[in-house]
């Protein structure tokens, strides 16, 4: 059985940080492009950040040199670290995860990603 686990989420004061986690149980986390998407109050989902199975990386630009996007292979996890988080930054974190063939494959489309979490709530107080 696949299963997809964020952790991490709170609450924090506008300028505070976060990191959340991800962890991919039931295949093979290296063969995975990994990927975070947030939806906020009546807001449709967008996407945050995607890494490739090489380690290369792409945020949207409201997020970027905020959030960094990792993986250890290792442990089967994908981290997010946010930074000077603001209230705009609110939202239901969700993690996901797409076979990926070549290791530096990624996508920010949604319909690339076969498998999702369940979502992790980030709070920011203003």
């Amino acid at each position: 059985q696949v299963q997809l686990e964020e952790s991490g989420g709170g609450l924090v004061q506008a300028g505070g940080s976060l990191r959340l986690s991800c962890t991919l149980s039931g295949r093979t986390f290296s063969n995975y492009a990994m990927s975070w998407w947030r939806q906020g109050p009546g807001k449709e989902r967008e996407f945050v950040a995607v890494i490739s199975r090489g380690g290369t990386t792409y945020y949207t630009g409201s997020v970027k040199g905020r959030f960094t996007i990792s993986r250890d292979n290792a442990k089967s996890a994908m981290y997010l670290h946010m930074n000077n988080l603001q209230p705009e930054d609110a939202a239901v974190y969700y993690c996901a995860a797409a076979m990926a063939y070549g290791s530096e494959w990624y996508d920010a489309d949604p319909r690339a990603f076969d498998y999702w979490g369940q979502g992790t709530q980030v709070t920011v107080l203003s």
